[in-house]
């Protein structure tokens, strides 16, 4: 008779494939780094199905006992000796990977994300597991996993470059544990770092940026001096191609076709006899065919995309593009959770970015919950639309058949959990109650006050500032920073006088001084429900342990700081500006102090996240960039003293601040050491600004 349960303790013994693949050896790491946590030690790992064992991890060896599908895996309890045995039964490598990970979230109850949310493991004496049999569900996605794109504080949280096994592994970990089989590890990295070799051995299939078709070396980095032109170069395209096709040919690989210019832009920027779109499609079409044509004479059957972003959806769109029969199209959201095509610069066509009714062949998606386009995108803050907008759009793409790929841009991973957890909800189960994965996804993180941040949690995504009449025009926290550098680089240009015509896809064509005023009104509509939420999130964390506080803290108080002390900085700029413009350049030198000292905020917000094993995460933010803001506007402050306080900087102290017993009376050389920009200002504040 079959026990009820089988109990697993400190002295469990695990039997392991005897020829077993370095895959399945990482994930058995893994689990022994689990036991270790939650019974004080590791367990004992056998090569021999010897009786004793607890746990046999093996293959399946008939379709009754596991499904004949890739990546099935099931649980089987047989009886050896009076007791029960607990058989991880898996189709190949990922479903004895993802069956060990299921044992490991759902008994030993260690997180997909414990590594990036600081989620203790809860010690036991032991566990217990039903001795029922369970199997595996068909993932909704097939090819699914991150883009770690952008993913500067990555590369810059230690000194080794490029990034080593440290940085590499939880991120990969934390993708296996959700459910992902694919990665692109990394934006144009060495091709000598570890990050493609480490995400094959650990079972994931390997994939490619758009802008680096077939995984191969960048044309302009491999040939310095010549032109990027296949017109005229094809041989050195093609030598560049075939060497990451022989290179990679033995790695399970979902091979990129396309063709872009250099640096991910257009390739007629290069080229620009092709003027036209026929010419442009027929160009891409031609690149495509031969890449194609290429992996198939080295390997058999291959996985291959072709993502239909930017420039060349709309080609497609517009029947320019022919795809090569068997390829799998890849169809991109604008970088703000729309599937429609991105905003380039100003132009913002929003052309519908997914197949119609009758679309042949498969499908995917190239999904953002984070983006860089130095405008408005998120970065170092989470999604700024609500999760409904992440549902609604997937399953959308779902419906009209793209569920063969599901490529999520992931950033930097850590300040992303919450929508990286939805989107690995979709990809596993094709569907999501936003509110229930809410409220699970907080218990998840905190024992205590899980329903009060949930409420935080939806709040977040009602302030996020609206900058455009879409429902996805929705800010990031570089909306501070971008527009405001551009402002202030027009501004010491001299060129106030023209409108700054990079800010137009936000104002619109108006003039410099009404763009300014556009900013400070989204900015000033937007603070009072920024500042609102900060001082619920403190006062919550408040309420926390320690222990709690500080996750709530780097997961969603960080965040909070970031956009109400953007929105004061940007304020407080625009301000200055206004009083420039009127001539108050003592007054307009205030505010831009106020500015510099509210973007230094953010800075050491940053410091209070980077407590122990975060020590120096975000000193690599060179996307946002606060360093570069902040530069900008010490530059500004030192233009606008320039204007009344030159060439002595005495003069504003002498006008405002000395008294008038002294006015007259006093002695040059007792009274020339002129004040600094901080401590004059800090002064003139006090004279002239209440608060």
């Amino acid at each position: 008779m079959r026990l009820p349960f089988v109990v697993f303790d400190k002295n469990s013994v695990i039997s392991i494939p005897e020829n077993i693949t370095t895959p399945v050896k990482h994930a058995v790491d893994m689990i022994s780094r689990d036991h270790s946590k939650v019974f004080g030690k590791p367990p004992v790992l056998e090569t021999s199905l010897s009786e004793k064992a607890d746990i046999v991890i093996r293959y399946a060896e008939t379709n009754i006992e596991c499904s004949v599908k890739p990546e099935a895996y099931s649980f089987r309890f047989e009886e050896k000796d009076g007791k029960s045995q607990l058989h991880i039964i898996g189709y190949d490598d990922l479903g004895i990977i993802y069956g060990l990970l299921h044992y490991s979230h759902h008994y030993l109850e260690v997180d997909p994300f414990w590594f990036w949310a600081d989620i203790p493991v809860k010690p036991k004496s032991n566990i217990h597991i039903p001795t029922t049999n369970f199997d595996s569900l068909e993932k909704a996605v097939k090819y699914r996993g991150w883009f770690v794109n952008d993913e500067v504080c990555l590369i810059g949280w230690k000194e080794q470059y490029p990034p080593t096994k440290e940085i590499w592994f939880p991120v990969f970990e934390a993708l296996l544990r959700s459910g992902g089989n694919m990665v692109i590890p990394g934006t144009d990295l060495p091709k000598s770092g570890i990050h493609a070799e480490l995400a094959a051995e650990m079972g994931l299939w390997v994939t490619h940026h758009h802008a680096e078709p077939l995984g191969a070396e960048m044309f302009l980095r491999a040939f310095p001096g010549e032109k990027p032109s296949y017109k005229e170069n094809p041989e050195l395209f093609e030598f560049l191609w075939d060497e990451a096709i022989q290179k990679q040919k033995n790695e399970k690989i979902v091979w990129v076709l396309s063709f872009r210019g250099q640096g991910d832009a257009p390739f007629w920027q290069y080229d620009p006899e092709f003027d036209t779109p026929e010419k442009r499609g027929a160009m891409i079409s031609k690149v495509v065919h031969r890449q194609y044509k290429m992996i198939n004479n080295s390997v058999d059957q291959p996985v291959c995309c072709m993502a239909l972003y930017g420039e060349i959806s709309e080609l497609y769109k517009a029947g320019h593009i022919q795809v090569p029969d068997g390829v799998i199209k890849i169809w991109a959201d604008n970088g703000y959770g729309k599937m429609v095509t991105r905003r380039q610069g100003n132009e913002s066509y929003r052309i519908p970015s997914l197949p119609s009714v009758d679309e042949s062949g498969e499908h995917g998606i190239y999904y953002h919950i984070t983006f860089h386009d130095l405008q408005a995108s998120n970065h170092l803050t989470m999604f700024p639309s609500p999760p409904e907008l992440i549902k609604v759009e997937v399953e959308k793409a779902f419906e009209a058949g793209a569920t063969s790929y599901l490529l999520l841009n992931s950033g930097n991973i850590r300040m992303h959990l919450y929508p990286l957890d939805i989107v690995s909800e979709l990809w596993n189960k094709g569907t999501i109650n936003v509110e229930e994965h809410l409220q699970l996804f907080m218990e998840r993180l905190y024992k205590t006050k899980t329903k009060e941040i949930a409420q935080l949690y939806r709040s977040y995504f009602q302030k996020t500032i609206s900058y455009g009449p879409n429902p996805d025009d929705k800010a990031g926290e570089e909306f501070y920073h971008h527009p405001a550098r551009k402002i202030i680089g027009h501004w010491l240009q001299g060129k106030t006088d023209v409108p700054e015509k990079r800010l137009y896809w936000a104002t619109g064509e108006i003039s410099f001084t009404d763009q300014v005023k556009w900013f400070l009104e989204k900015c000033q509509n937007g603070l009072a429900g920024w500042e609102e939420f900060l001082n619920e999130c403190r006062n919550l964390s408040l309420q926390l342990t320690e222990e709690e506080a500080r996750r709530f803290g780097d997961q969603l108080l960080l965040q909070a700081e970031l956009h109400a002390f953007g929105c004061r900085g940007f304020i407080s700029l625009c301000t200055a500006y206004l009083s420039f413009i009127q001539h108050d350049f003592h007054l307009a030198f205030v505010h831009m102090s106020r500015s510099i000292d509210h973007y230094k905020d953010s800075k050491q917000a940053f410091k209070h996240a980077e407590h122990g094993k975060w020590h120096n995460f975000y000193r690599a933010d060179w996307l946002t960039n606060i360093d570069s803001t902040i530069y900008s506007l010490e530059a500004l402050r030192k233009f606008l003293r320039m204007q009344g306080d030159s060439p002595d900087f005495f003069l504003w102290y002498k006008q405002y601040l000395m008294p008038e017993t002294e006015k007259y009376i006093y002695l040059e050389n007792t009274h020339r050491n002129p004040l600094s920009d901080d401590e004059l200002a800090k002064r003139l504040g006090e004279k002239f600004l209440q608060g």
